[in-house]
């Protein structure tokens, strides 16, 4: 008896050591977009926090803008478009905390794929992003905040 135990013990090991770990996609919620998406379909919420440097998966975008701010080595969001996009907003709401954003789309011709970054808002602190020729495709997207371990709350909103 004992031996099929330790039979049963060796191949319960081996099976699980054989499984692959499955990765995150991502630490809070997926957006899923085609063109003409309810208001509501765009909302997300999470929270910022973490001490990865968000300026290690991209220094700069594709226009120039610095990518900032910290945040987890997982994105926290997953935006897959199913559709080219002329246009679209993404809006982080904290209230006016400083944050930060990073985007790293489709990877076409690149290796890294497009970034698109950005920090304050006009006069608030909250990060945003407003550019055209969104391709469909999947999209990470990083809501960070501007020093290391600050953790808010917010909410992430994208408008066409």
């Amino acid at each position: 008896m004992r031996s099929l135990y330790g039979r049963l013990s060796i191949l319960l090991l081996a099976t699980l050591s054989a499984t692959p770990v499955l990765s995150q996609g991502s630490n809070f919620d997926k957006l899923t977009l085609s063109l003409g998406f309810p208001q509501n379909s765009g909302l997300v919420a999470g929270y910022t926090g973490g001490s990865y440097s968000l300026s290690s998966i991209a220094n700069k975008d594709d226009h120039g803008q610095a990518c900032i701010g910290f945040g987890d080595e997982t994105p926290d969001h997953i935006m897959v478009l199913e559709q080219d996009f002329s246009n679209l907003s993404v809006l982080v709401n904290t209230g006016g905390k400083d944050t930060t954003l990073v985007i790293q789309g489709p990877q076409g011709n690149s290796n890294q794929g497009s970034m698109r970054c950005g920090d304050d808002t006009g006069s608030s602190k909250d990060a945003s992003v407003e550019d055209s020729s969104w391709q469909a495709g999947t999209y990470k997207i990083w809501v960070g905040s501007f020093e290391a371990g600050q953790q808010w709350d917010y909410t992430l909103t994208v408008r066409e």
